[in-house]
């Protein structure tokens, strides 16, 4: 422990990470240096600067930064040119927000020369693999300090007796019992876990949600909006340019009042463990519903369908903590190239929960061609009989199977 001159903290300024401050400077003797990340939590984030210099932090070693417009841009974008999605529901708000921070942690790390870095990811959980495959791709020698697999404050009752043994501050809900569940938020969506909800069969309570109305209580009113896209980004909502932060901040709002974007989901974490979770991902939602309509216009059947296969291994790679790994960037080159010609416009209609296509336009990009298409008379443009020898072809296989079979029985 003594060969820890510095270490960085990812700190919320909570009662797990002040605690955990205090337990750094008591355990290993060494300098903490606290990092706070802004990705659209949507809380005040000062208080965390506040209780840091309570600690003895010094105030050039108090990090909080404002990562909104890197996080949407660098990782949110490209993640859903994937159209990424993990066992089937699952838009991957929390996973896609961590390869961002253990990288400003590994840089703040060189910056200050700190060897180490600390989490308060717990080891059950996905994010103590995320933030130390992500540091680790980063940099190869940084020291990972994990309090949850070293100390043995393993409750909230022992949690907050070492606060109050040693004058951390406790917010009076947590001397109640604690918020009824543990809560993650970035500008891509809000997880709920813990409590009420690890029982599977009861129905998360409508108070929990934070960004949506329930579709029952959606307007009656469905209503429109037109999203255009640049090379499978979103750049513009109603004709306004907007920056990548600001399209979905604002598919945020726009879905929350609809009653769009929740999710109840019993996963499965890489730990090997089944969670229950429940999510609010109103403006990932709607992304992926815009995004795969434009690029039923725009891609070639079989590179679409290429896609579609590589999918899920994609979402695999980020749910698991392989953001920054040789195959994650590989895979990514496919995809952006993929999204060339990823242009044009998409209108959707929402109306209580759902998310509807009302129709698309990929200007000089679009692969239809009506004249093709047209049920009504099309000029010769395309000849029916072609399908026969086509048919044909693709059959003979199981023709001369189905011959066989009846031999056999003969």
């Amino acid at each position: 422990m003594s060969n820890v001159n510095k270490v960085v903290l990812a700190y919320s300024g909570g009662l797990d990470t002040s605690v955990i401050l205090k337990w750094l400077q008591d355990t290993y003797h060494c300098e903490v240096i606290t990092f706070t990340a802004d990705v659209g939590q949507g809380e005040e984030l000062e208080p965390a600067r506040k209780k840091a210099l309570q600690f003895g932090i010094k105030p050039e070693h108090i990090f909080i930064d404002d990562l909104r417009e890197e996080f949407v841009r660098d990782f949110v974008f490209p993640m859903f040119r994937a159209n990424t999605v993990y066992e089937g529901e699952y838009l991957l708000g929390t996973s896609i927000a961590r390869p961002l921070i253990a990288k400003r942690l590994v840089e703040i790390a060189a910056q200050v020369g700190a060897t180490a870095f600390s989490h308060g990811a717990t080891g059950k959980g996905n994010d103590q693999v995320r933030f130390e495959l992500g540091a680790y791709a980063l940099n190869p020698d940084i020291k990972v300090i994990a309090p949850w697999r070293e100390w043995d404050l393993t409750s909230r009752e022992k949690l907050l007796a070492y606060a109050e043994t040693h004058g951390i501050p406790v917010e009076m809900k947590h001397k109640q019992g604690g918020s009824p569940y543990s809560m993650d938020a970035n500008l891509l969506h809000i997880s709920y876990e813990g409590r009420h909800l690890e029982n599977p069969a009861a129905e998360a309570e409508e108070d929990m949600w934070r960004w949506t109305v329930s579709p029952e209580k959606a307007p009656d009113q469905a209503e429109y909006l037109d999203l255009e896209f640049t090379k499978g980004d979103i750049v513009a909502i109603n004709g306004k340019k907007m920056s990548a932060a600001e399209v979905l901040t604002e598919l945020i709002r726009l879905g929350g009042m609809h009653g769009v974007g929740r999710l109840d989901l019993v996963e499965n974490r890489y730990v090997g463990m089944k969670s229950r979770g429940c999510y609010e991902t109103p403006g990932g939602t709607i992304m992926l519903k815009a995004h795969r309509a434009i690029e039923s216009l725009t891609l070639d059947r079989e590179v679409a369908h290429l896609k579609d296969d590589l999918m899920p291994r994609y979402a695999s790679l980020i749910y698991n903590g392989y953001w920054w790994s040789p195959e994650r960037k590989a895979l990514q080159v496919l995809i952006d190239h993929t999204q060339t010609h990823v242009n044009g416009w998409v209108r959707l209609k929402l109306y209580k929960g759902n998310v509807i296509v009302a129709g698309r336009d990929s200007r000089s990009d679009s692969l239809f061609d009506p004249t093709i298409a047209t049920f009504e008379d099309d000029e010769g443009a395309y000849n029916q009989a072609d399908a026969g020898g086509f048919i044909k072809l693709n059959a003979l296989r199981m023709r001369i199977a189905a011959r066989l079979a009846e031999g056999r029985k003969n």
